[in-house]
């Protein structure tokens, strides 16, 4: 390469994303991000003013030719949810959120 890629600061990356790691993930995180960000800039040195434009592609999702009016299915999908608050679908969390 012909620029170092930085050294990344894991936990604190972590820590704006709001993940807990351990110190294994971190070790493993040390080595891959920077091999990543290497990737990423190899590809960003990729010659494209040759690359030429497929024209013959276009968008093919149809118009919504009848659609019904907001929330008129609301009550009939919360009923269906195992709990609820309000007009929200209760979900049990998967991610912790470790106070600072």
């Amino acid at each position: 390469m012909s620029t170092e890629i930085p050294k990344v600061d894991i936990r604190a990356l972590a820590q704006l994303a709001r993940v807990d790691i351990s110190d294994a993930e971190v070790a493993k995180l040390e080595t891959e991000i920077p091999n990543i960000l290497a990737f990423v800039e190899t590809i960003q040195k990729a010659d494209t003013s040759e690359a030429k434009s497929d024209t013959t592609m276009h968008n093919i999702v149809r118009a919504d030719e009848n659609p019904h009016e907001s929330g008129k299915y609301t009550e009939v999908l919360l009923s269906a949810a195992p709990t609820r608050e309000g007009n929200r679908i209760a979900v049990k969390q998967v991610i912790s959120r470790k106070s600072q």
